[in-house]
């Protein structure tokens, strides 16, 4: 099972000292994160695309292509990638890129972003976004399954002879997880394609979740793809760990009642019963992400958000710390140990696609 983290990237002033980073130190920091979470044995590092103040990841491949040279194992991803806004052409050739340089340590979530200031900057209709996620991601497939492509639809002009380049190592693409929070539809588009499909996971209590990706193993397996408990299924979370609980909430409070993203509404206790948010030791972060098993079934990626709404780099690090030496050892043995036979531990990575592309082009021999 793959663990790793996900940011968005916030620039937030620290509530408890009112110092503001710039944008240069923020996005400097998620370089080092992303460094430290391979030292301490994490498998992802993902990272949300944001146009809009108070975010700075805009240029995705840059800061994932300039944190898979500084590493040496760890899958960077994206948190979620705009397939609504981002033209599916330059989204085929900047990824492909991205996966030659990593030698294939990438794959990316595609999702629709949940700012609707966003469209118009880009051109498009927020009203037509279920529209421009199927249209999108089914050019994008094209680009990179097929050498030479010609499309007509909605919302792009015309393509004739086209080939994206560069081609996708080995022949194959990154893998693709569709990321939602509330829309049927995207679970519907992984089941058919046989993408994964990650639940966010961090905001609604988990009946919400629960029936999402029930829908999508239906879907996976109406399509063909195996049975529903194969499907590929990601999840989200947060943590906030000291090694006394009480502690922990104390520290964390003040950043929980200022974060951009929640801040402003429920209490920080009411928010830890409704969500998966643990705040507390790391037993009991590891107590309340194997019960994410119970609920959801066996899964392949668990992330954690860590690193937002004001918490200082030091924090950050002290966190992946705990995270890396006292909660994933514990959870890797418990979640193999739960997990059902016939059920892939991992999603599917580049090697494995990559020998099993090979495996069906080779001829067969004998009759």
């Amino acid at each position: 099972m793959q663990f790793g983290i996900f940011s968005v990237g916030d620039i937030t002033p620290d509530p408890t000292t009112g110092r503001e980073p710039s944008e240069h130190e923020r996005i400097k920091a998620l370089v080092t994160i992303a460094e430290h979470a391979e030292q301490v044995g994490l498998d992802v590092f993902a990272v949300g695309e944001h146009h809009n103040p108070p975010f700075v990841p805009s240029a995705m491949t840059t800061l994932l292509g300039w944190i898979a040279a500084r590493t040496s194992r760890l899958t960077v991803s994206t948190s979620i990638a705009h397939i609504t806004t981002n033209d599916p052409v330059r989204m085929a050739e900047d990824y492909a890129m991205l996966q030659h340089l990593s030698d294939g340590r990438v794959d990316l979530v595609l999702g629709r972003g949940n700012d609707g200031r966003l469209y118009p900057w880009f051109g498009q209709d927020p009203r037509r976004g279920v529209e421009l996620t199927v249209e999108n991601y089914q050019l994008l497939r094209r680009l990179w399954d097929e050498e030479v492509v010609d499309w007509q639809g909605q919302f792009r002009t015309p393509l004739q002879g086209f080939t994206s380049t560069p081609r996708p190592l080995d022949g194959v693409p990154p893998f693709v997880w569709h990321g939602s929070i509330r829309t049927p539809q995207i679970a519907e588009i992984a089941g058919y394609f046989g993408d994964g499909y990650f639940a966010n996971n961090i905001f609604w209590p988990k009946e919400h979740y629960i029936r999402l990706i029930t829908l999508y193993r239906e879907r996976y397996a109406h399509y063909g793809h195996g049975t529903p408990e194969q499907a590929i299924v990601g999840l989200g979370g947060q943590v906030f760990m000291r090694r006394n609980s009480q502690d922990a909430v104390r520290e964390f409070r003040p950043y929980f009642d200022e974060a951009p993203v929640y801040g402003h509404g429920p209490s920080l206790e009411e928010f830890t019963r409704q969500t998966p948010l643990t705040v507390g030791t790391p037993e009991q972060v590891v107590e309340k992400t194997l019960t994410f098993q119970e609920s959801f079934g066996d899964y392949q990626r668990q992330m954690f958000l860590i690193d937002h709404a004001g918490l200082p780099l030091k924090t950050v690090l002290e966190q992946l710390d705990l995270l890396g030496g006292e909660v994933l050892p514990v959870l890797r043995r418990e979640f193999e140990s739960r997990r059902a036979a016939g059920v892939p531990s991992d999603p599917p990575s580049h090697a494995s696609r990559a020998a099993a592309a090979a495996a069906q082009a080779a001829p067969r021999t004998g009759a």
